[in-house]
């Protein structure tokens, strides 16, 4: 068995052929003139028609059996986020004895509501097999259809984003087997000797404590411990600190437990959801999700830049003991990062921040390629949702390989 290789590269010339030929160099050389099994681009829109026939080139240039990609508002790789500037960035992985394949997902809703899809991914081997997720927010129901995916494929490790840039339908674009798609999705099968792990880092930190749903209604809270819902949150807020209250009042979310076997949370066990409305009248507590039920388990929550990057740093921390750290000059290792649109400047006093905690855990040769979505696609306790304000990481390697802190 070869050892997988994997290259990133990040051109911000303003000249579309200019940064192409630039990252197509890094990447070659990147390789050592391996063929990628998968190349995956992100790139702005402001290169305009050269963006036509982008995956062609890419693909012809580098002996690539499947390239796919995403248009994005801002794009990152190496150790810079070029944010609201031309930039292109391109990730490709040489991974012998791993199957890549690529489809085009179209999603129809018929009268009663029921969504149906075009094409499902050819997954063979579950145990061995991760997919990666392109989505248009525009045209598909990312929510819904990962919902199906945790059905169908239990287990099986999603990660990715929804494209962003454009302001409306049609906007977007993706691309896939060569062709030029302005809605749906695509997905790729990743199956064989390398393997995907993921992880999610959503921000926020507790404040209260964690307290049972005993009546709700779709995606509104009625009961929480037998007591009005909004009363509840009205008191946890009064008990927090000066400090927190404002951050809750500015932007208020809650964490959903997951797996109900638990009692007892850490960072990664709460699903985060934004509190949309707050009905005084009924005493109720609207949030965006309707995947509430009695009995489950749930937490006010805050976030602000010092949670949100104290979070990922905990999440990096832990998770580089699992996850083969990077031998100075290795390339054996490759990662794929989905970050808020939300965050970046927007977030952070300090420039490229998402990126600079991923190199600083595994190290600054560490093959990286993302963008900014408008939707970050990742598991949180066992299942895949759709993130806001997140960060979600996808890192590749040998199927086997152990850190420090025991199998992968």
């Amino acid at each position: 068995m070869h050892t997988p290789r994997f290259a990133g590269a990040l051109s911000t010339d303003p000249d579309a052929r200019v940064a192409e030929q630039r990252c197509l160099a890094t990447l070659i050389d990147g390789l050592g003139g391996a063929a990628p099994e998968l190349v995956v681009f992100f790139v702005t829109h402001h290169y305009g028609e050269a963006l036509e026939n982008l995956s062609d080139r890419l693909g012809r240039a580098m002996g690539a059996a499947t390239v796919v990609g995403c248009t994005g508002a801002s794009v990152l790789g190496g150790r810079r986020e070029v944010e609201q500037k031309p930039g292109l960035a391109v990730w490709a992985g040489a991974m012998p004895g791993t199957r890549v394949q690529a489809c085009h997902i179209h999603a129809d809703r018929d009268g009663e509501g029921v969504w149906s899809y075009t094409a499902q991914p050819d997954i063979r081997e579950p145990a061995r097999a991760s997919l990666l997720l392109l989505g248009d927010p525009y045209s598909f129901p990312m929510p819904e259809y990962l919902d199906l995916l945790g059905r169908e494929h239990p287990g099986v490790p999603v990660i990715g984003g929804m494209a962003s840039g454009g302001s409306g339908p049609g906007q977007n674009l993706l691309w896939a087997n060569g062709k030029v798609l302005r809605f749906g999705m695509v997905a790729v099968v990743i199956e064989g000797e390398v393997e995907v792990s993921t992880a999610v880092s959503q921000g926020c930190r507790p404040v209260g404590e964690p307290i049972v749903i005993t009546r709700c209604r779709d995606n509104v809270i009625l009961e929480l411990r037998g007591r009005p819902a909004a009363k509840v949150l009205l008191e946890t807020a009064e008990r927090m600190p000066e400090s927190d209250r404002q951050l809750f009042r500015r932007a208020a979310f809650i964490g959903i437990a997951v797996d109900a076997r638990k009692s007892v949370f850490e960072a990664g066990d709460l699903l985060v959801r934004s509190i949309v409305h707050l009905d005084l009248k009924h005493h109720a507590v609207a949030i965006a999700d309707r995947r509430l039920r009695v009995g489950q388990t749930v937490q006010f929550m805050v976030r602000d830049a010092d949670s949100a990057s104290a979070d990922l740093e905990q999440l990096l921390e832990r998770r580089a003991a699992d996850w083969a750290p990077i031998a100075a000059g290795g390339r054996d290792t490759g990662s794929l990062l989905f970050t808020c649109g939300g965050r970046g400047s927007r977030m952070f006093p300090m420039l490229h921040h998402d990126v600079t905690c991923l190199q600083a855990a595994f190290g600054p040769d560490l093959a990286v390629a993302g963008f900014f979505a408008n939707g970050e696609i990742g598991p949180v306790g066992g299942q895949s949702f759709l993130h806001g304000q997140s960060v979600s990481i996808a890192m590749f390697r040998l199927r086997g390989e152990t850190g420090a802190g025991g199998p992968g």
